[in-house]
């Protein structure tokens, strides 16, 4: 995978659209694209920008070989053709850096190029930012209701193999601690962590059938140390925490409970574990939690959370909604119609503004070029150079930078915009027009 193209990772109509604008001359016309989220998800407060990095990465590979031309030859004419044979993105990218906030109508991205070479990434991008950022976003609120509590990701067996290593990658940039997925350690350098399951406990059986936790236990503290987490409830949960400690004795690192109530659970064998002495011995839950099953256990003894399904499925929004829309060919304002899909016309940037405690006030979009809104507040600006000329700018921002982005970012939000609740964007988002001098793009 460290070399996958992603030249077919694409709609079909993107390239028939390439064929008929070079057909008609229009192919070559300067324009702007914009990716932005008309809504958020029902209910959501804000969403976090995530997959900038993954989508800059897969542009280098977005070239049609013999194999690509291969599959698309049997629809495109020969000079079309010809032209995706040396394609090359040449034009300019820029926009919010990932785990920054976005909000309705924020210009997430803005792509700069040719119409032809620019509109044939709108689903390279779209599916990227739209999957990670929907998961970063998920991911936000489980660190949130968590507090200063570490949450592993551990969603691999519940998704795409490709979209759990995206995921594992987004999760660690909204502030998860680890994940269970090998191939995200690789490839993005995301910690990992991991013991083992229920079946290593089963897998010791007795030649006569009788269970053997802990023989599991031993073989496992055997080759990992008594630092390790040992799964307690396969069998009997209380039985389990009394075989642990038995056999690992009272510095055993922690203990996972996958099953039940887990507040119950919880308080039950946090008491075991004070009363056997292993007052050092940490608690792990797992099992279908979710934002709010993390903040209904904040007042119970869990010491750490493992997140799966919920996670890698956005917890109930799995996209962010963004689309990719065509705003500005040759400097003049164009924008969508259409009832409940419309868009604003002309390229735009924007700030976001904030007391002088640092918490966000609003963000205000205006078109680019035009003078910087005055505020009596602090102000800062949200987009950032991304690509130029085709190339990825120098000293972009790493997955660490992002996390700690994200994690001042979060801090600076009204404080009912991080409640779980239901309700309206946490900040609004004002709105300047375009200059009513300019052309009329009818």
């Amino acid at each position: 995978m460290n070399s996958l193209n992603t030249a077919l990772l694409t709609d079909q109509y993107e390239l028939t659209m390439v064929a008929a604008a070079l057909a008609d001359q229009s192919a070559h016309r300067t324009c702007t694209f914009e990716v932005f989220a008309r809504r958020l998800p029902d209910g959501r407060r804000y969403g976090v920008v995530a997959g900038t990095g993954r989508l800059i990465e897969q542009l280098s590979d977005f070239t049609f070989g013999s194999e690509q031309l291969a599959v698309v030859e049997k629809f495109l004419d020969d000079e079309t053709l010809d032209w995706l044979s040396n394609y090359r993105f040449t034009g300019d990218i820029d926009g919010y850096p990932e785990g920054e906030l976005f909000f309705p109508g924020s210009p997430v991205l803005t792509v700069r190029g040719t119409f032809a070479e620019a509109v044939i990434l709108e689903t390279l991008a779209l599916s990227i930012l739209n999957h990670d950022s929907a998961i970063a976003s998920a991911a936000a609120r489980m660190v949130t209701a968590a507090g200063s509590r570490p949450i592993i990701e551990m969603g691999s067996r519940r998704t795409h193999e490709q979209a759990a290593v995206a995921s594992s990658r987004a999760a660690y940039l909204a502030g998860l601690s680890a994940t269970s997925n090998l191939e995200a350690a690789r490839r993005h350098g995301v910690p990992s962590a991991g013991t083992s399951a229920h079946s290593f406990t089963l897998l010791h059986t007795t030649t006569d059938g009788r269970p053997d936790e802990k023989a599991a236990f031993a073989a496992q503290v055997a080759k990992l140390g008594v630092g390790t987490t040992l799964l307690v409830d396969t069998y009997d949960i209380t039985q389990g925490v009394a075989n642990a400690i038995e056999v690992a004795g009272t510095e055993l690192g922690a203990v996972r409970i996958d099953s039940g109530d887990l507040g119950v659970l919880a308080r039950q064998v946090r008491k075991q574990l004070d009363d056997l002495g292993a007052t050092g011995t940490r608690i792990v839950v797992s099992g279908d939690l979710d934002e709010y099953a993390i903040a209904s256990l904040r007042a119970e003894p869990v010491d750490v959370y493992g997140v799966g399904t919920s996670l890698v499925t956005g917890s109930g929004s799995p996209t962010a909604g963004m689309v990719y829309k065509l705003v500005e060919v040759d400097g003049i304002p164009v924008a969508k119609r259409a009832s409940h899909k419309e868009s604003r016309g002309g390229a735009k940037t924007a700030i976001r503004t904030a007391k002088a405690t640092g918490t966000i006030l609003e963000e205000i979009i205006y078109p680019t070029g035009a003078a910087v809104p005055e505020t009596t507040s602090t102000a800062r600006p949200l987009q950032i150079p991304l690509v130029r000329g085709g190339d990825p700018v120098a000293d972009l921002p790493t997955l660490d930078d992002s996390r700690e982005h994200l994690a001042a970012a979060l801090v600076s939000l009204p404080w009912e915009g991080l409640g779980l609740s239901r309700g309206e964007p946490a900040i609004p988002v004002r709105f300047i027009a375009p200059d009513p001098r300019s052309p009329d793009p009818r």
